[in-house]
């Protein structure tokens, strides 16, 4: 008897310890049915060709019957995809993701009382994967902008979207983390990310981010993922940088970003001891572009970015985020470290090029930043002539082949490579679309390695 008492005030307690846990948990209905009235549905619509011609050549039959058939099969066809946005302003401006209606002929916005709206593209940055649209209505409801500046990891936010196209869905979860640089192969280096455990799939992008306040602090972007769902881990962009995108295309049609003109690398253990720090921190430079706003600055190659405009750079990735939200021409102080020793230099920002490729190397042939590889010529008296890999883009085609910092390349395409004037050469004659071979040696051993360029 006293086991089954004991048993029954066990349980019982349990059950009081899980009465006060839900209560101290929040209560998302009251945010749901305020914030859904406006967000969107977004379906955009784009024509692509297919891959197969007609086997009856470019004229067809005479007769249109046959014409539209051949056409539907073998022609152009349209192609709609789905994703989310939020309503900005009353008067129709709203808010998704670049990669949502990029390319669209027609971008079609569904409200949640059933309403549609063919949508005007106002501007698109690639960059930040943000777009500004406008829909002919007033009076509309809006989503309240909050501060993702103000935003802590482990705050309770809330994503509202259509994932899968299911509309209007309600997921939560809590800030992971702030300020994460993705590298995804696309040139979203600039992006200071919002990294939370969200729920988010296919049909949520450009949806709104929203904290307990009923604020949007951030565009949901992306997902980390090797199924295509969600994995447990999901991507937003901050409030406050998609706001000042979102500023700059309306007023002027596209974004303009600071610019330094450098390559940049992580100081790691090792380099730290060499560089006489005491900690492994700050974007170390290991190239400069030739009449780049850092050479006119007088940076220098090995100097290490400590600072930059009063903010500390403590992982290489926070260097392009920093720069990037500065407006060009500002003059801007720099804290380096020099042969050891803190030095302040005062920059003149410059503006990020709209080519990605010439923000980091003028010099670079195209293919090689395909490779994405830095390469120099070896000491003549070496055993294995060829050009050493000083510095490579780990999402590159040259890191996703097994080639690694300090490897000797040796041969590209069955083509021998001595010095970078074979190098850039050699390049210069493969087809972009075939395999190609590689001869890198390591440690003095020999291997062949294939990869695909693509341009």
């Amino acid at each position: 008897m006293r086991e089954i008492k004991f048993l029954t005030l066990t349980v019982g307690a349990l059950l009081v310890s899980y009465q006060l846990i839900a209560k101290d948990l929040p209560n998302f209905s009251d945010l749901a049915e305020e914030s859904t009235p406006a967000v969107v549905n977004i379906t955009s619509t784009k024509t692509v060709s297919n891959r197969q011609s007609s086997p009856f050549g470019q004229r067809g039959f005479e007769d249109p019957r046959f014409d539209e058939f051949f056409k539907r099969f073998y022609g152009e066809q349209p192609v709609k995809s789905a994703g989310s946005g939020f309503i900005i302003s009353k008067d129709g401006y709203l808010l998704t993701n670049n990669h949502v209606v990029e390319g669209a002929d027609e971008v079609l916005v569904s409200l949640g009382d059933r309403r549609e709206f063919k949508a005007e593209i106002i501007g698109l940055d690639a960059r930040s994967d943000v777009a500004l649209l406008k829909i002919d209505a007033d009076n509309l409801p809006v989503l309240r902008i909050g501060s993702s500046k103000k935003l802590k990891v482990g705050e309770w936010v809330v994503a509202i979207g259509s994932p899968f196209s299911l509309s209007f869905s309600v997921t939560a979860g809590i800030v992971s983390a702030k300020g994460r640089s993705i590298p995804n192969g696309s040139d979203t280096t600039y992006v200071p990310f919002l990294q939370t455990d969200v729920a988010i799939n296919p049909g949520n992008s450009g949806g709104p981010l929203i904290n307990l306040e009923g604020e949007v602090v951030g565009i949901n972007s992306q997902i980390y993922t090797s199924t295509g769902a969600y994995m447990g881990v999901s991507f937003s962009i901050p409030i406050d940088y998609a706001m000042d995108v979102a500023d700059q295309l309306k007023e002027k049609g596209y974004v303009a970003r600071g610019w330094l003109g450098v390559s940049i690398q992580e100081v790691t253990t090792e380099l730290a001891e060499a560089l006489d720090m005491e900690i492994p921190k700050g974007a170390l430079i290991s190239q400069i572009i030739k009449d780049s706003p850092a050479e006119k600055s007088g940076l220098k190659e090995e100097d290490v970015i400590l600072s930059f405009d009063g903010e500390e750079i403590f992982y290489s990735a926070d260097l392009p985020q920093t720069v990037g939200s500065i407006k060009p021409d500002s003059q801007v102080t720099a804290v380096v470290l020099r042969d050891g020793k803190k030095k302040s230099i005062r920059v003149k920002v410059g503006e990020l090029p709209k080519d990605p490729s010439l923000a980091f190397s003028s010099q670079s042939n195209s293919f090689a930043n395909i490779l994405g590889v830095i390469v120099e010529n070896q000491d003549s008296k070496v055993d294995i002539p060829g050009v050493l890999i000083k510095e490579l883009d780990p999402t590159g085609l040259a890191a996703t082949a097994g080639i690694a910092q300090g490897d000797v390349v040796y041969s590209i395409g069955r083509i021998p490579v001595k010095n970078t004037t074979d190098f850039n050469n050699a390049l210069k004659k493969l087809e972009s679309d075939k395999n190609i071979t590689i001869g890198v040696a390591r440690n003095g051993i020999k291997r062949i390695l294939s990869l695909k360029l693509t341009k």
